[in-house]
């Protein structure tokens, strides 16, 4: 659908002008500066209300697409739009934002101008990720927002002291160094399969293009399509994090400030699960279909090793950050089941993880400004002396583990459903995951929360203010609903998850039966079988 109103290049470059206008104003305008960055924030979720409002969830393309050539020379267009797949995470983006910026209003009091410039310059970054139909682009708002992350950990991170090759220095800068080392070694690899279908598709076409659509068109041998997949899985699963390449995460999660542990849990790292189901899914489908098991292996591991690890931890923030590990096993899981209900658990599920995961660190962060610890020692009977945070904190605590009525319930039971068609073994194996989130969030909840005070410095604790209940009521009622009634979410990315999955089969079986004419080699007839092998899976789709 095109719409008269370029409402994504408003909602990506809105946060962009507003920063601009945070440089121009007083470094000591405190108030201003706070004030400026909510209303930016919140015009630009207001704003993007219009996509849910207009958008039709009967249609699987891409809708709100702006299309302008940018460099023709080279084949790169300025090209956006969204469908049933990134529609939520845009409007999870635009909205989480908004909660940050009021959440930190008096967190952070040291550089705040430069701060909030960098949150309103990574939002810019995060939604063009979700909107951009151009590989050039992408690749562009893919890197760029490695750049506000990495000043947000390594200037207002946490001030402890760790040892790093012989020498001390601040933890915050050691885990953004380690962020960005992570996230480049990826992408590097992603550019270099980027460029590689970018003189691909001249080979094909004569024409040079980043046009995402077009190289939907494109049926790659089984053999390239292989190391491209690999190329850009790196870069993805780094992002995800799946195990083994989440050891970058903990280190991040635990010395970021609270927003930037809300924003990466909630939205960066569904750029990694987003990419999947965007580029290696339709553009590789021969090979995203023979990764099935060992990637759905590597989930299942981080969704035990994920909730097993969370369970021993002493930080409370150090805890849900591996919980996270554990929950975005969960949406690859389903991701790849390849059936309408895995992936679809998928999707709700990224929702989910942003909302209950986002507002867990939240809560963290809201006792971490009272005591300036979170470790889990340092509690014990504060339900007594903050009932009203300690009801927040149980909600989305029931949220994270999947109680039935609220929405962590309704990803997790599509995913183990979609998954168990394909594969019992497999939704047998990762349902122990719900279990074990049981323990060791219910575990860590009632030795903070329940039995007497034993802390004394707990006693004068104050209660949850007018403003810390403003920032969690949304998204209490986010997750209510989402758990009572996820019909409008699950009836808008539904053609689009029928259309990705009918696509990803119909381009395996035409590149089988390309090569099954034309390949001789011993390499390509296995390949051939092993695709055929694999295709078996999609029986289960209809």
């Amino acid at each position: 659908m095109d719409h008269a109103f370029p409402v994504l290049s408003f909602i990506i470059f809105f946060p962009l002008v507003g920063a601009l206008a945070l440089i121009f104003t007083g470094r000591d305008q405190h108030k201003v500066l706070r004030s400026t960055a909510f209303i930016v924030a919140l015009v630009d979720f207001l704003v993007s209300l219009i996509l849910y409002r207009d958008f039709n969830p009967g249609e699987a393309g891409f809708q709100f697409v702006e299309r302008a050539e940018w460099i023709p020379s080279l084949g790169i267009t300025y090209s956006l739009g969204i469908d049933g797949i990134s529609l939520y995470l845009v409007l999870l983006t635009t909205f989480l934002t908004a909660i940050c910026v009021l959440a930190c209003w008096t967190d952070i009091q040291v550089k705040v101008k430069e701060f909030l410039v960098c949150l309103l310059f990574l939002e810019t970054g995060m939604i063009g990720v979700f909107c951009a139909l151009d590989l050039f682009l992408f690749y562009v708002f893919w890197e760029v927002m490695l750049i506000p992350m990495y000043l947000l950990i390594g200037i207002w991170g946490t001030s402890t002291v760790r040892r790093f090759f012989g020498k001390e220095m601040p933890a915050r800068v050691y885990s953004a160094i380690k962020f960005v080392l992570f996230t480049m070694v990826g992408s590097l690899l992603m550019l270099v399969a980027i460029l590689f279908l970018y003189f691909y598709y001249h080979s094909v076409t004569g024409t040079y293009t980043f046009d995402l659509l077009k190289y939907y068109e494109l049926n790659i041998p089984i053999h390239i399509q292989s190391w491209l997949f690999l190329a850009f899985f790196l870069a993805f699963a780094i992002k995800v994090p799946m195990w083994p390449f989440h050891t970058w995460l903990p280190d991040a999660h635990t010395e970021a400030p609270t927003v930037g542990s809300v924003l990466l849990a909630a939205v960066l790292l569904k750029m990694g699960t987003y990419g999947f189901l965007r580029y290696s899914m339709p553009l590789f489908p021969n090979a995203s279909l023979d990764a099935i098991t060992w990637i759905s292996v590597l989930a299942i591991i981080g969704i035990i090793y994920g909730a097993w690890v969370a369970a021993v931890q002493r930080d409370v923030k150090r805890l849900v950050a591996f919980s996270s590990v554990s929950h975005l096993g969960f949406v690859m899981l389903g991701m790849f089941a390849f059936t309408i209900q895995g992936v679809e658990g998928s999707i709700l599920q990224m929702i989910n993880h942003g909302l209950s995961t986002g507002a867990l660190f939240l809560v963290v962060g809201m006792i971490y400004e009272r005591r300036h610890t979170r470790l889990i020692s340092e509690y014990g009977g504060i339900a007594k002396v903050m009932p009203v945070y300690a009801t927040f904190f149980m909600i989305f605590t029931l949220s994270s583990i999947g109680l039935p009525g609220l929405n962590g319930f309704v990803g997790e039971f599509l995913i183990l459903l979609g998954t168990f068609v394909v594969n019992k073994l497999f939704a047998i194996v990762a349902a122990t995951g719900v279990i074990f989130a049981a323990v060791y969030m219910l575990w860590m909840y009632q030795r903070v929360f329940f039995g007497q005070v034993t802390n004394p410095k707990n006693l004068g604790l104050l209660d949850l203010n007018l403003r810390e209940i403003v920032v969690l009521v949304p998204l209490v009622i986010c997750i209510g609903w989402i758990g009572a009634y996820p019909k409008p979410f699950l009836q808008r990315m539904e053609p689009s998850v029928a259309h990705l999955i009918n696509q990803v089969k119909a381009k395996s079986v035409m590149v089988v039966e390309m090569e099954k004419g034309t390949a001789s080699s011993r390499f390509a007839w296995f390949a051939t079988e092993r695709t055929e092998a694999s295709l078996e899976t999609m029986d289960h789709i209809k």
